[in-house]
């Protein structure tokens, strides 16, 4: 068998498979908690020990992220955080991961969006089976602040809207997904 924490390619084994599967839930799970301002699930995705670097604006223990991220988020009337590549190195039930990021801000009054190109630079751990966050770190790449048209342009009237928090359209047509949010809130 090879060596499964090493980016040059090589034979993938179920184990190591499945551990992936996992990080890319992980990832995938953040990106949404964030735009649907779901600070609960946010907090699940990490280890009670872990650290989030998010400088210049906030570096230290998770908890202090989470209770941090209201107010700035509070900025803007749409974000959407999206991964575009994804590498993992994975030793045992320690991983190491690099993942490409966009992020689209969206002022609230709608006349300015903000992009953010990066990475996360993370360190995962499975405890007890589960793969969280130990230490996640944003290397900001370069970013863009635009003007933008309506937000009802290019024949857009009547779709749904994305909203953030629980009141977006998601909630209302996914029942797993309000099931799931409404579980944590309770």
């Amino acid at each position: 068998m090879s060596d499964p924490a090493t980016l040059a390619p090589h034979a993938v084994s179920l184990e190591e498979a499945s551990d992936r599967a996992a990080l890319e839930h992980l990832a995938a799970a953040y990106c949404h908690a964030i735009d649907r301002r779901d600070y609960a699930l946010l907090r699940s995705l990490y280890h009670q020990d872990a650290i989030d670097n998010h400088a210049p604006f906030y570096s230290g223990p998770v908890d202090g992220f989470i209770a941090w991220l209201p107010g700035m988020m509070a900025n803007w009337g749409a974000t959407v955080h999206a991964i575009t590549c994804r590498l993992y190195l994975i030793d045992g039930d320690d991983a190491e991961g690099e993942l490409a990021s966009k992020a689209y801000h969206r002022t609230l009054d709608g006349a300015r969006e903000f992009i953010a190109y990066g990475r996360y630079v993370d360190h995962y751990q499975k405890r007890h089976g589960i793969w969280k966050f130990a230490y996640r770190s944003l290397v900001l790449d370069y970013t863009e602040d635009r003007g933008v048209a309506p937000r009802l342009a290019f024949g857009t009237e009547g779709a749904a809207l994305g909203q953030a928090g629980a009141d977006d359209p998601v909630y209302a047509q996914l029942p797993r997904l309000r099931a799931d949010r409404a579980a944590r809130l309770s």
